[in-house]
């Protein structure tokens, strides 16, 4: 695995481990819908991450993570609207968050990067083809 991808993992565990305290506060009604919808969209992460990970063309993967990561800070907000967490541990649980995002938008960065340099290389190639050769 990528470096990348290890440092996010370990930071989704942190916020795995810090879900499943703010999850405990939850009425017992929310435990089998909004608290079951965070715990699907932090597995789906987790295995967005590391398919990520393993394969060699990562950007579309990526990108369903970002969008995936959004969905986890909006089920988060909606949460703290309902009341069902305060204040203090929603600026927590949304740092945690941010930083997994950040980390994301890093990795998304250098692979388009690397994406945008390999296709300028492959039209500049197209565009001055070399000669064969004297005859």
């Amino acid at each position: 695995m990528a470096f990348e991808s290890l440092a996010m993992l370990e930071k989704l565990e942190e916020v795995s481990a810090y879900s499943r305290i703010a999850l405990r506060q939850f009425p017992k009604y929310e435990k089998f819908l909004l608290a079951a919808e965070i715990r699907a969209a932090l597995t789906e992460i987790k295995r967005l991450l590391i398919r990520a990970a393993k394969r060699y063309y990562k950007k579309t993967t990526l990108e369903d993570l970002d969008i995936e990561i959004e969905l986890l800070r909006s089920l988060v907000r909606e949460a703290v609207k309902l009341q069902y967490i305060d204040m203090k541990r929603y600026e927590v649980w949304s740092a945690k968050i941010g930083e997994i995002g950040k980390m994301l938008g890093a990795w998304l960065k250098n692979v388009r990067a690397a994406q945008g340099s390999a296709e300028t290389s492959e039209s500049s190639a197209r565009a001055n083809p070399q000669p064969k050769g004297r005859r």
